[in-house]
């Protein structure tokens, strides 16, 4: 009795401890039949006495292979190498060889004959070895094709490299009592009716009186809540714009299709830039008509470079330039933006998405978000736009800031900021920024001098929230989600 005086065990509880004195071990789907529990009460009960020491819940993970639908192909036909060195009587050249099977084929199979010692490749020459014995690689996919197993030799690695077999995992949990609670079970344990929860009814009628109230335990954890919160990298976005905003700016949006005039042309740079070429940039199959007054100071300043520089020579193309792109960058929208508005003075910012034909890797992707800033001002110089940087990245909360040369199409001088951070014990780049040429601003009646800069947004969430792969910031991860700090 004075074990169930410091013991308090809850129905349920006592329902599976009793269930668990029938025999040795159970699954969760036999315990829960037994003690007439789904299966959520009963492993929750059944942890719950596992805390209390009176029962044992034990955990085995299985992994289990299965074939994959090349892999269901080679199960019934043999593997390429197998098929190949079945074929071969005789030495043979690999341009033949690409004649009696497919070239891909051939290019997978020629490794594997290679890494199993079945041929011998003499130049062109391939040179079957001896009588090749079944591989343990073939076992395994003759064996799978029965089905999915568990028990299966190292060599299946190989088979998984190949994309012919995936593997899962199966988790499965037996529940057992301990001593201790053979010995409580065997007490008077009774099951009675309680009160897990007050109501009103309860406590006016009176029936709390009588009634068995559950103890509450206050040890027990809860389950966590999570209050809703902005995106960590939308709040970051929110933290930059604010950061202008307070600091004059104005800001301004644009259109993600722009015509290669105000993307490339307006910016000075050549219609022959490798920029320009299908591997960097999105061209659309659409055209759009190009802006009048702009078209004859643009085109004389490519190709003469209208007296202040000796232009890029050549003809400069209407049609090249009136193409739909998706912009690559958004100084297409701020070049847009001072071209409508020439007279001083401007302050103007965006941030908005830019679109490249990037290869997917940690630091890369083909959108994402660039901040793109202008100052135009009489008299506004080199030094107030390193003091403008300074400012905002001191704001973000980067305490060291420096800058080095850097060379940008469209600015002169040219810059790149650093940043040093302190966790990685190095400086890191976040950006470029210069003044805009002459050859940009004359054609568009831009008389006064323009501070630009552009910074990867990105790039900065990277370092704000210690992540090491950028494609993190896109997945939708509710765990991390909910754990990120606000800052």
């Amino acid at each position: 009795m004075s074990l169930i005086k410091d013991i308090n065990l809850t129905n349920n509880e006592k329902r599976v401890l009793l269930a668990l004195l029938k025999k040795e071990k159970f699954t969760p789907e036999d315990l829960a039949a037994i003690s007439d529990l789904n299966i959520e009460a009963t492993m929750q009960s059944a942890f719950l006495l596992a805390e209390k020491g009176l029962s044992d819940v034990t955990e085995k993970t299985t992994a289990i292979f299965t074939l994959k639908k090349e892999g269901e192909e080679y199960a019934q036909i043999s593997l390429p190498e197998r098929q190949i060195i079945n074929s071969l009587k005789t030495p043979i050249s690999l341009s033949e060889l690409k004649k009696m099977f497919p070239p891909q084929m051939v290019s997978i199979a020629l490794g594997w004959l290679r890494k199993k010692n079945w041929v011998r490749i003499d130049g062109d020459r391939i040179i079957p070895i001896g009588k090749p014995e079944e591989g343990e690689d073939e076992k395994i996919l003759l064996k799978l094709k029965k089905g999915p197993a568990s028990d299966i030799s190292d060599h299946v690695k190989d088979l998984i490299k190949r994309n012919l077999v995936e593997k899962s995992e199966k988790k499965t949990r037996i529940i057992a009592i301990t001593e201790s609670g053979k010995a409580l079970a065997a007490a008077d344990l009774t099951i009675e009716e309680e009160i897990a929860q007050l109501t009103p009814t309860i406590i006016t009628t009176g029936a709390w009186k009588t009634a068995k109230i559950r103890p509450y335990n206050i040890n027990t954890p809860i389950k966590p809540i999570y209050g809703a919160k902005l995106h960590p990298y939308r709040r970051l976005i929110n933290e930059m714009r604010q950061i202008f905003l307070e600091m004059g700016f104005t800001e301004i949006k644009g259109d993600i299709v722009q015509s290669s005039f105000w993307n490339f042309d307006a910016l000075f740079q050549p219609q022959d830039h490798p920029a320009r070429e299908m591997q960097d940039t999105f061209h659309l199959a659409t055209e759009c008509d190009l802006p009048e007054g702009y078209i004859k100071p643009v085109k004389e300043m490519h190709e003469t470079g209208s007296g202040i520089s000796r232009g890029w020579g050549g003809k400069w193309s209407e049609k090249v330039a009136r193409k739909h792109v998706l912009r690559t960058h958004t100084t297409a929208v701020t070049i847009k933006y001072l071209a409508d508005h020439p007279d001083e003075p401007v302050k103007a910012f965006c941030i908005d998405r830019a679109y490249r034909r990037e290869a997917i890797d940690p630091t890369h992707t083909p959108e994402f978000e660039q901040l793109e800033g202008v100052v135009m001002d009489k008299g506004v110089n080199f030094k107030n736009l390193l003091g403008c940087l300074t400012e905002f990245y001191h704001r973000m909360g980067f305490d060291e800031v420096r800058f080095r040369p850097g060379y940008f199409p469209y600015t002169e001088p040219s810059v790149e900021p650093e940043v040093y951070i302190e966790s990685r014990g190095k400086w890191v780049e976040l950006g470029g920024a210069g003044v805009f040429r002459k050859e940009v601003t004359l054609p568009l009646g831009i008389r006064y001098p323009v501070l630009a800069w552009g910074l990867g947004v990105s790039r900065v969430a990277m370092l704000r929230l210690g992540l090491k792969d950028l494609r993190e910031l896109y997945q939708s991860d509710i765990d991390w989600l909910r754990k990120s700090t606000v800052l």
